[in-house]
């Protein structure tokens, strides 16, 4: 079986910046998504897999959880005949990482979920509705929630919203928020467009960023590379935080209030390039 890329195996899902979800219809597509440079590649057994092939789907899944492949997965939501399926195939695969909670809507659709899997399989509840993102907090404070994240086409088909990034900002707010609030790492963002151009991505990837969301989940394995030079720091920013620490270490004074945040910044951004390799990237 082929390796998982080892930089992407090494970093904490907490800081996985690209969520790269491959067809569980398609697993010729598996390995191909797990060498490449996502952070966490999500098999995908939800909205890529038509009703028609689901089990077969979840066959594939198990079959490569099991013979030596490592991934998250994306199953169906709670109020699908498959949910329980879902649950029942992967309770037991050894390479399973993590689950992706399509639909989420309420806090103990999160707690069901993670209770019917491995103790301790973490959860990152999939926002898409209304009603969801008016509970986001609650789910975000949930037994067994990870992450959350954003799932922006359905989203928009429940609510009417443009993609305009004004107009989905409020939303993006609160999702941040919420998972300040449930003491989470950073909420994911919706994906871009699968034929967007590298350029595009990154463009987008941005707006992700300004809205302090720290992950983004991405349908084309092209596209990964500019979703984490986008969402990690720029090369000004480490730049900033190696003199900074190097003045603190070299006996630098508080000088004003503003040092001590400043500081906390400044190792923030280190610790984030270190954990991303970008040192020598």
């Amino acid at each position: 079986m082929p390796l998982r890329n080892r930089r992407a195996a090494a970093l904490p899902a907490k800081l996985s910046r690209s969520w790269l979800l491959v067809n569980a219809a398609k697993p010729e597509d598996f390995a191909p998504g797990l060498a490449s440079e996502a952070d966490s590649v999500l098999f995908d057994m939800e909205a890529a897999v038509p009703a028609g092939k689901k089990d077969a789907a979840r066959a594939n899944v198990v079959e490569a959880l099991n013979g030596g492949m490592s991934a998250w997965v994306r199953i169906n939501g709670i109020d699908t005949d498959d949910w329980q399926q879902d649950l029942d195939a992967l309770s037991g695969a050894e390479g399973l990482r993590g689950v992706m909670l399509a639909l989420a809507e309420e806090p103990e659709q999160v707690t069901l979920t993670a209770m019917r899997l491995r103790a301790g399989t973490p959860v990152i509840a999939l926002i898409e509705t209304a009603v969801g993102l008016d509970n986001a907090t609650a789910v975000a404070k949930a037994p067994g929630t990870f992450r959350l994240a954003f799932g922006t086409n359905d989203f928009r088909k429940d609510t009417g919203i443009s993609d305009d990034p004004m107009a989905m900002a409020y939303a993006r707010s609160r999702l941040v928020i919420a998972s300040r609030v449930g003491k989470l790492p950073g909420a994911i963002d919706g994906p871009p467009g699968a034929a967007d151009a590298n350029a595009t991505v990154v463009e987008s990837s941005r707006t992700t960023q300004s809205m302090g969301m720290t992950g983004r989940l991405c349908l084309n394995r092209e596209q990964v590379e500019s979703i984490n030079l986008a969402l990690s720091p720029s090369e000004d920013e480490v730049t900033w935080a190696v003199d900074m620490l190097q003045a603190h270490q070299a006996g630098a004074s508080v000088g004003d209030g503003s040092y001590l945040p400043r500081l906390a910044r400044a190792q923030k951004i280190a610790d984030l390039a270190d954990s991303y390799g970008l040192w020598n990237a």
